[in-house]
């Protein structure tokens, strides 16, 4: 199992996202996505977000907040992907001007649904927004979502 993280940096109108248009063997390829990525050894889930936050984007999240998790399994087609899934609206530094991963764009967030995401994605958006944490597993095959199922659980 690939342990990640992910994370939907928000303003008042505004969320970052990332279009992964660069690397050709890109599950993600042409997909937009919140930013994140897999655990280095000993990382907890918050620092995993932090580091990876920093490196794709330049920007440095103060306390992200935990909203989810989820579980994709055989996603890449091998290994089962379990999801930390946090939002931050603290932050400072500046934008990089030409990550590794794609493009960075503040996208408002009433138009969040019209980008190219992946399927499952709609169903967790609006679940972040609730005073809850979610646990969700998501199943696709090639590529297209084939079934979902969560549980809620109330937020301290």
């Amino acid at each position: 199992m690939k342990l990640a993280t992910l994370c939907y940096i928000k303003t008042e109108s505004h969320t970052l996202m990332l279009h992964r248009i660069k690397k050709e063997k890109d599950m993600h390829k042409n997909k937009w996505n919140g930013l994140g990525g897999k655990f280095e050894a000993g990382e907890t889930p918050e620092e995993c977000v932090i580091r990876e936050v920093k490196e794709e984007s330049g920007l440095e999240i103060n306390k992200p907040q935990l909203k989810g998790f989820l579980t994709f399994p055989a996603f890449d087609g091998l290994d089962d992907w379990y999801v930390f899934v946090f939002t931050a609206s603290k932050f400072k530094g500046s934008l990089i001007d030409d990550p590794e991963e794609g493009h960075l764009e503040w996208i408002e967030n009433g138009k969040l649904m019209a980008l190219n995401l992946w399927e499952g994605d709609k169903f967790f958006f609006k679940w972040m927004d609730e005073n809850r944490l979610f646990s969700a597993k998501f199943i696709y095959d090639k590529g297209k979502l084939v079934r979902h199922d969560v549980v809620f659980y109330l937020s301290p």
